[in-house]
């Protein structure tokens, strides 16, 4: 059982993968063409024309099946971790249906994964940024995810201990509000890093963040509605034969 709601995880996330390939080459690479034309003005600004340095991979490659290969790999990983958790949490959290579960558990990995860490530490596009600190900047975003998801496994926890005493609406509330609330003291408490150069086009930069989000909502939109409507659709397949079965036996 597992092993089937794991292939159909991964199967949603190549899909998810595929829409946000087009998705990103639509609207975010002409982005990071701007973004790499102003890189290199400021660097023939500064070096005076010297020290050009030999792409490794062609900005074809990278646009192209690089991208391709990055976000397809992604929506697999993510689609199958996605379907194991669906498969623990199946069952333990009142009577949700698959499609149900499905949609709220993409929403709080997009929250956890994306949205939280993002808010902190936003994606930032060629030229932006001080090369020495990528090690820094990453470990902080990491952190910032693993923080994000032990904090609401806690406010969780939080919401099905006061659901007995204040209701489920109530519970829900006080579980959100300790999740935000620890969430913002966490956030306030690690290092900001900013390091945009001042002459950078803030619409150019707003434009690039938007559409990174944009990438990461569509992709975990389609693996919690696709997964959901694979299981349901199983679901419904089994209960059919079983119901046929059963009536055979009588026969």
């Amino acid at each position: 059982m597992v092993g089937k709601l794991l292939m159909r995880g991964m199967l949603a996330g190549i899909v998810a993968g595929l829409l946000t390939f087009a998705f990103a080459r639509v609207a975010g690479e002409p982005l990071v063409d701007t973004a790499i034309s102003l890189e290199e003005k400021m660097h023939a600004a500064h070096d005076h024309g010297d020290g050009h340095e030999e792409e490794l991979v062609s900005r074809g490659t990278q646009a192209g099946l690089g991208l391709l290969t990055g976000v397809v790999a992604y929506g697999m990983a993510f689609g199958g971790l996605f379907a194991l958790t669906f498969a623990y949490l199946h069952g333990r959290v009142g009577r949700l249906g698959a499609r149900a579960l499905s949609a709220w558990l993409a929403l709080g990995a997009f929250v956890a994964v994306v949205l939280v860490p993002t808010i902190k530490y936003p994606a930032n596009p060629p030229s932006v940024g001080d090369p020495d600190t990528i090690g820094m900047r990453t470990g902080l975003f990491f952190l910032m995810i693993v923080t994000s998801l032990v904090v609401m496994v806690f406010a969780m926890k939080v919401r099905k201990h006061l659901l007995p005493r204040l209701g489920q609406w109530n519970a829900s509330i006080v579980g959100g509000i300790a999740f935000v609330a620890i969430i913002a003291a966490i956030q306030i408490a690690l290092p900001a890093v900013n390091e945009v150069p001042e002459a950078f086009p803030a619409v150019v930069l707003w434009k690039f963040r938007m559409t990174a989000l944009g990438m990461q909502a569509l992709m975990w939109a389609t693996i919690g509605l696709l997964f959901g409507a694979l299981v349901e659709r199983r679901e419904r397949i089994a209960r059919a034969s079983g119901t046929e079965a059963r009536k055979s036996a009588y026969l």
